[in-house]
């Protein structure tokens, strides 16, 4: 698994390139998971699923939340 970080918008597009040669080949769950798991889920998306889907749901699914807890702490999720 990727490290959790901020990333530049660089280096998310490269990791959508990645994913597209996944897709390429036709594996899209690999495709999916890359995404999932190395860019930072943008933290309007991640307020809404804490919201209706609970923080459990976040945590479970190996989201990488770097950008949601730099705008708002490493313990949003328990907030």
């Amino acid at each position: 698994m990727a490290e959790k970080r901020l990333m530049t918008m660089d280096e998310k597009f490269a990791v959508f390139k990645r994913a597209d040669e996944y897709l390429k080949i036709g594996n899209k769950a690999e495709a999916n998971r890359i995404v999932l798991e190395e860019v930072p889920m943008p933290t309007y998306i991640a307020k809404v699923l804490k919201q209706y889907l609970g923080a459990d749901f976040l945590v479970k699914g190996g989201y990488n939340l770097a950008e949601v807890e730099a705008e708002f702490g490493p313990d949003w999720l328990t907030q």
